[in-house]
């Protein structure tokens, strides 16, 4: 086993292993960094199964001189198995109420906004049926009644987003939106709550393609940038 797969979950393995095609290699040197696959057109691809913000570095890195896919899951549906507390228990397998979506990666990409625009880099969201594993463990959690989440495996692959560039994030709002528009506006033509129109507005300001225009009583107002009309 490399040092790169020493704290693989089950989860990210699976997820390696699906772009892993023919002539593909994993666990590839590149320079000071190891990429978690390079495919047979010389294409690096990163899986990330939390957050962004600890991977950065090297994207920038990365991106300097190689194509790069980011490759992330969002649980669509997911099922909670809780492991036995007791020798003579059985573990428990019911499906969380909470339902993941597409827009949810937003709440990640506020760490690499303007990577999106760079020409090598890409971003494959893929949604997905999941098994989170959880251990009973009140002394070491003070969250979800005790029980720790330790595992999370990959039950079934329900569809894939490639984004390309911060203006494919415009995906993200089926609605109408007016010429200039406020996060409450942006979360109505997106259907979701305003927490996360707020985090789409950031993103796609920061990679310029809304501009900040005013404000409408403590709302901030923002406007298509000539870039993102075009």
């Amino acid at each position: 086993m490399s040092i790169g797969t020493l704290n693989e979950g089950p989860l990210h393995q699976a997820l390696k292993s699906l772009y892993t095609g023919v002539d593909a290699v994993q666990e590839v040197s590149v320079g000071s960094y190891v990429a978690d696959v390079r495919g047979a057109d010389d294409v690096l691809y990163e899986i990330q199964t939390g957050g962004f913000a600890s991977l950065k570095k090297k994207l920038v890195a990365l991106i300097e001189h190689h194509r790069v896919v980011l490759v992330h899951p969002i649980a669509q549906v997911k099922y909670i198995v809780k492991l036995p507390v007791c020798e003579d228990d059985e573990a428990t397998r019911r499906r969380s109420p909470k339902r993941g979506s597409i827009a949810d990666i937003v709440s990640e990409l506020v760490s690499i906004p303007r990577l999106l625009n760079h020409p090598n880099f890409e971003l494959e969201v893929v949604l997905i049926e999941e098994d989170e594993f959880r251990v009973f463990e009140p002394d070491k959690v003070r969250g979800r009644r005790g029980w720790r989440v330790v595992q999370r495996r990959l039950v079934e692959v329900l569809e894939r987003h490639r984004f390309c560039s911060a203006a494919d994030l415009f995906c993200l709002v089926p609605g109408e939106l007016p010429e200039t528009f406020t996060t409450g506006d942006l979360a109505e033509a997106m259907q979701q709550p305003r927490w996360i129109a707020q985090k789409l507005a950031y993103c796609l300001r920061e990679a310029g393609e809304i501009t900040l225009c005013g404000k409408e009583g403590n709302a901030l107002c923002y406007t298509m940038s000539k870039k993102g009309q075009g």
